[in-house]
């Protein structure tokens, strides 16, 4: 349930996406590609992502670990199943519509 907690925190899955490719940018970039994150809330996850052991800096940037990597694959699996999910309507609190009767 750890693992859930942290990724639900406000920004941590962004952060995770932005660092989903090759390069390894660094602090300032990686704000940029955050729009809206303050460089506090950003250092707070850069440490809590570094001490679960799925970011890592290398000095001249931050980069996804091998097990950083593995959760995108991960995650990546789930965003690829959202793409195909269609929420039915089951209550206003996804489709703001009355469920269907029977």
């Amino acid at each position: 349930m750890a693992l859930l907690d942290l990724l639900g925190r406000r920004w941590t899955l962004r952060v995770l996406w932005e660092l989903r490719g090759d390069a390894t940018p660094t602090f300032r970039q990686l704000q940029q590609r955050c729009d809206g994150v303050s460089s506090s809330v950003l250092s707070t996850r850069l440490r809590e992502l570094g001490e679960a052991d799925l970011v890592q800096n290398h000095g001249d940037g931050y980069q996804l670990t091998p097990q950083g990597r593995t959760l995108h694959e991960r995650l990546a699996q789930l965003d690829a199943w959202a793409a195909d999910w269609r929420p039915k309507a089951v209550g206003p609190g996804i489709s703001g519509q009355q469920p269907e009767s029977c």
